[in-house]
């Protein structure tokens, strides 16, 4: 019995492949799309993308073809293919705006560019076109089922670019550069009034403004002592016990004790 049992699999397997190798050489779109449909059902989506491809041209305006494009955006989605998936599931959109796939559609699309967003430290144009597809698709579907797991997928992704943006502005104090990061780091609190880094963004610019201030040549130093105040202010006032007190009730000492020099 088990012999014949493994003799009845392989024989379905070359089968199986038999009719998708016959597929892939027909001339007939209509086989084509019953063998990919097959191969999809399986899981065989590299299989069943060959055969979508063959066909799509062909079954642009016909009666399947909504069935199709869709199960060929899902076969990129589920083969982590994202750039692909993405424009097959926005092109599904586009040609069936009516669809009872559209909003899943929609939905799917925009989170294959949220895919590929890469790590905060590289290049975000993908994160940045993600935001943009998914704050579409929230305006577009309030009400869908997913807009709960949209929205926080467009939070992580914005988290990330503040992030971004936050050490670049950072990365100027740290190479002693510090006109420029006090200038970046005004910009970034401007920028992103509400963002998680604005209590480090306000340290780093009192630390940036404290050193420009004790290594200036003594014309400029008062002007520099003062705004290296202001900025120590605008920290204890964000947040009181902030995790850099010490350290910048330290700066501020140092910098009463050099503004005494311009009273007298």
């Amino acid at each position: 019995m088990k012999k014949f049992l493994s003799v009845l699999f392989i024989c379905i397997l070359f089968s199986s492949c038999s009719e998708y190798q016959k597929a892939l050489k027909s001339e007939d779109p209509a086989k084509k799309f019953d063998v990919a449909i097959k191969q999809y059902d399986k899981g065989k989506y590299n299989k069943a993308i060959r055969l979508f491809e063959q066909i799509a041209p062909a079954y642009r305006g016909k009666p399947q073809a909504e069935k199709m494009f869709y199960l060929f955006a899902q076969s990129y989605y589920k083969t982590e293919q994202y750039y692909l998936s993405g424009y097959q599931f926005e092109s599904f959109v586009s040609g069936y705006p009516k669809s009872e796939k559209a909003e899943e559609a929609a939905y799917l699309g925009a989170k294959s560019y949220s895919m590929l967003s890469p790590v905060y430290s590289l290049d975000q144009t993908d994160t940045n076109k993600a935001i943009g597809k998914l704050q579409n698709f929230i305006d577009t579907y309030p009400n869908s089922p997913y807009f709960a797991e949209a929205n926080t997928t467009l939070k992580t992704l914005t988290d990330k670019i503040e992030k971004k943006v936050f050490e670049n502005a950072k990365q100027y104090n740290t190479i002693s550069d510090f006109k420029s990061a006090i200038v970046a780091l005004d910009n970034f609190i401007a920028d992103y009034p509400g963002t998680q880094f604005k209590e480090e963004a306000l340290f780093y610019k009192l630390d940036s403004a404290y050193k420009l201030a004790i290594n200036s040549v003594p014309a400029k130093m008062e002007e520099r002592l003062n705004n290296a105040k202001i900025a120590h202010g605008n920290l204890v006032k964000f947040n009181a016990s902030t995790s850099h007190k010490s350290k910048a009730d330290e700066m501020l000492a140092r910098i009463d004790k050099d503004l005494q020099q311009f009273s007298k």
